[in-house]
């Protein structure tokens, strides 16, 4: 082959490359634009009004819970134009935090339905191990910290008040640092079968207390039984001091 010959080849597929290069590049650049477009996190174009009514639906759903609610969309659309005010909802069985589908209904004389994609976060505190816990250990004030995050990103029975770790100890190994869930804790047995216990009667004004014998064993806040000295057989609730209070 000569010289020549073989520049021209080079020169030839080098063009052909800048052609086919060329000819793609616009596909190129539409299929980079709907990939930005799909990307979670672009903002959306919702009305303040539709935004409104998304917000007093997420207060609503949440209102029971730890923490506080706000609300970011994940959604690319525009929704059609509503003279009437909007109604935001909830799909049936999806929960209010986390990454949702919420709805929203314009009830104009051409009524529509639309979905927009949200990000629920709650923001609140919960509680972490301060150090390695071994099972059967008891939970003392020392053995955990205070954190602040998302608890729609933590597990259901994130441990978010004290008073849910008094009296408790480690049902299994928990890590220095992981969340306390309520499911790794059990309550400290306080009275046990057959112990003599103090059953108290209190109402208004009035604060009466004898002695009985405990018909079962139970934690601190369970109920539990009791036959007194005169032979009657009540049910109250345990304290953590032991004793047997009798529901009014």
């Amino acid at each position: 082959m000569q010289r020549d010959d073989f520049d021209g080849d080079w020169v030839r597929r080098d063009w052909c490359w800048m052609r086919a290069l060329r000819d793609s590049l616009p596909v190129w650049i539409v299929s980079l634009g709907v990939l930005a477009w799909a990307l979670p996190g672009r903002a959306t174009a919702l009305p303040e009004a539709a935004r409104a009514a998304v917000e007093r639906l997420v207060q609503a759903q949440t209102a029971g819970l730890p923490g506080k609610a706000s609300v970011s969309y994940r959604t690319g659309a525009n929704l059609p134009d509503c003279a009437s005010d909007f109604e935001a909802f909830m799909p049936t069985g999806q929960t209010p935090w986390g990454r949702v589908s919420i709805g929203l209904r314009c009830r104009d004389a051409q009524p529509w339905t639309r979905y927009v994609a949200a990000n629920v976060v709650i923001q609140g505190t919960y509680y972490v191990a301060a150090r390695a816990m071994s099972a059967g250990e008891a939970l003392l004030p020392g053995d955990y910290v205070k954190r602040t995050g998302d608890l729609s990103a933590l597990p259901r029975s994130i441990v978010t008040d004290t008073a849910d770790l008094e009296g408790v100890t480690v049902s299994q190994r928990i890590a220095a640092g992981a969340p306390l869930r309520k499911d790794l804790m059990r309550g400290v047995v306080v009275i046990q079968q057959g112990q003599t216990v103090q059953v108290v009667a209190q109402g208004a004004g009035f604060a009466i207390s004898t002695e009985g014998k405990a018909m079962t064993q139970a934690e601190a806040g369970e109920a539990v039984r009791a036959r007194t000295r005169d032979g009657r057989l009540v049910t109250g609730v345990a304290d953590a001091d032991g004793r047997i209070h009798l529901a009014q």
